[in-house]
């Protein structure tokens, strides 16, 4: 299997460069769990990619890739799904539908957004795979259903290949929806559909340009508006200046799950073919790609640590917080998954550290602790042997309450379980 096709249907069924920021021999991190335990809520379910949960409510949805999404409340996994998009959804390979959100105030509105790739629509050139879709949909009083002929959408992007499709959306603390783009797909940020940029040390692409299309950036886009479809913030970076005003942060290649802890939003960056990366997103921040693969250089003996002056004021290339190999170290992989800060009370160990993972999980997960200088200290952290086959391979992690969700391929299929102490 192609290490890219991560998400193909098949799959259902490096120098230690960062080795100085893992834990002892075994790579643990001290202070966290020797091991923690995968308490199962849902099994049986078809290629899981993320989570929403209620609030208010003893209730959660799931997306499957497929195109459905499954309601959880209690201890059961309803039949009936909530929405039936397989119609509707490519799936397969790295499409399908990829994420999902619950408006702020979905308690009152009811408001579910969905971001799924779709037949090439409108707009698309004939050439390219297909089209990026968000959409919003009305949920039934009840949770169970949507209601028909509620879908109104938001965004359409055309997707020049099938692959690097990131897919998370979340909802920031002010209110604003960010939307993860990956840079376009193929390898290299080069190809059809790359555009040219600024740097001739590697050809491409739109990691780097944020003029000419909305791949390979974290968008921030204002859905509660009157306008037709979204507006944009008056205070995203680019506004009134060089460049698409939905970007938010950009120099991304396939930036695979976000998540936010308060102000502080984070994604997970998956890379190319040697180091995988965890960054810590901030306005206007460009992370480097296709320049760098994660503080190395990409195809290139020396790269440069800024822009040209010339390129929106010679913007610093932003280290990631996170990196580590694909080979060589206690923690290492094909592709990160990335989590989200411990703020729960079961697992005190945690408190205050960053929970991740890798899509080729064998049983582990992995955990960071916060640094203010340079890249965090990072370990592994063991599932119990118990649970250890429900995790072959990560698809997502969800947080209510401070708890950490995950949703994962194992053994037994697809599942949704809570990080649990050991021996509980």
């Amino acid at each position: 299997m192609k290490r890219r096709q991560f998400l193909t249907v098949a799959a259902l069924a490096g120098v230690a460069g960062c080795g100085g920021h893992t834990g002892g021999e075994s790579g643990s991190l001290p202070g966290t769990p020797e091991e923690v335990a995968l308490e199962t809520l849902a099994s049986g379910l078809s290629g899981p990619l993320d989570v929403a949960f209620v609030p208010d409510a003893d209730q959660r949805y799931v997306a499957e890739q497929r195109g459905l999404v499954r309601v959880h409340d209690g201890d059961s996994l309803r039949s009936s799904p909530l929405l039936d998009l397989r119609d509707t959804v490519v799936a397969g390979g790295e499409q399908g539908l990829l994420g999902i959100a619950l408006h702020p105030e979905f308690a009152d509105n009811r408001r579910l957004f969905v971001r799924y790739s779709a037949p090439s629509r409108a707009g698309t050139p004939s050439e390219y795979s297909h089209t990026f879709v968000l959409s919003e949909f009305r949920v039934s009083d009840d949770g169970q259903s949507v209601r028909a002929g509620s879908e109104r959408t938001i965004m359409e992007i055309p997707q020049p290949q099938a692959n690097h499709n990131a897919g998370a959306i979340v909802f920031g603390p002010d209110g604003s929806l960010f939307v993860a783009v990956g840079d376009g797909g193929a390898g290299g940020d080069q190809g059809r559909g790359h555009v040219e940029d600024w740097y001739d040390g590697v050809a491409g692409g739109n990691g780097q340009d944020v003029t000419e299309n909305l791949l390979g950036s974290i968008l921030r886009i204002d859905v509660d508006t009157d306008a037709e479809r979204y507006a944009v913030p008056d205070d995203n970076p680019l506004v009134r200046r060089d460049g698409l005003g939905e970007h938010y942060a950009w120099g991304l290649r396939n930036p695979w799950r976000l998540a936010f802890d308060g102000e502080t939003l984070y994604a997970g960056d998956v890379g190319q073919s040697r180091y995988e990366e965890l960054d810590r997103i901030e306005k206007g921040g460009n992370y480097g790609w296709n320049v760098k693969e994660g503080t190395h250089c990409y195809e290139s003996d020396a790269c440069p640590d800024r822009t040209p002056d010339s390129v929106r004021g010679g913007e610093r290339l932003r280290d990631p917080i996170v990196e580590y190999p694909h080979s060589g170290a206690p923690v290492s992989g094909v592709s990160i998954i990335a989590g989200n800060v411990y703020r729960g009370t079961d697992l005190p160990g945690l408190d205050g550290t960053f929970v991740f993972g890798d899509y080729l999980a064998k049983g582990e997960l992995f955990v960071a602790s916060p640094s203010d200088d340079g890249l965090w200290d990072t370990g592994v952290l063991p599932v119990v042997a118990d649970d250890a086959g429900k995790l072959q391979q990560l698809r997502a992690f969800g947080r209510e309450n401070g708890e950490l969700y995950v949703l994962s391929v194992g053994n037994e299929g697809g599942g949704l379980h809570r990080l649990a102490a050991a021996g509980e």
